[in-house]
């Protein structure tokens, strides 16, 4: 019975081994040189002027959102345009509605002002 699952615990066993076996010998044979420079923060190419800790400004989430909403605006028209001739008049209305709402929420966006980026 157990002996079934022995594929699968060897598959684990190999994928751990891929993931670990490679940072185990970087870290015993790499070269450890600290250099301040090498330890300190990196923030796009110049020195940290704040607190890693501070508030990032709402716009900043609004756009992750707005990108994260038109992503799966894309990932939902590929298999609509595909199967279209399929799904015939009811799947075309149903994306217009789908699509409408989302152009709502974009224009709804673009009146608050969460696309301009100061």
């Amino acid at each position: 019975m157990l002996i079934e699952y022995f594929p699968v615990l060897l598959f684990i066993l190999i994928g751990v081994a891929f993931g670990f076996v490679p940072m185990l010998a970087g870290k015993l044979v790499g070269p450890s040189r600290p250099d301040p420079e090498k330890l300190s923060p990196y923030e796009c190419g110049f020195e940290a002027f704040e607190d890693t800790r501070m508030k990032f400004d709402v716009r900043y989430y609004l756009v992750a959102i707005l990108f994260i909403l038109f992503d799966l605006e894309i990932a939902f028209l590929f298999p609509w345009a595909i199967v279209l001739e399929e799904i015939g008049m009811f799947g075309f209305v149903a994306m217009m509605i789908f699509l409408g709402i989302l152009v709502v929420g974009f224009v709804y966006e673009w009146k608050k002002g969460a696309l301009d980026w100061e």
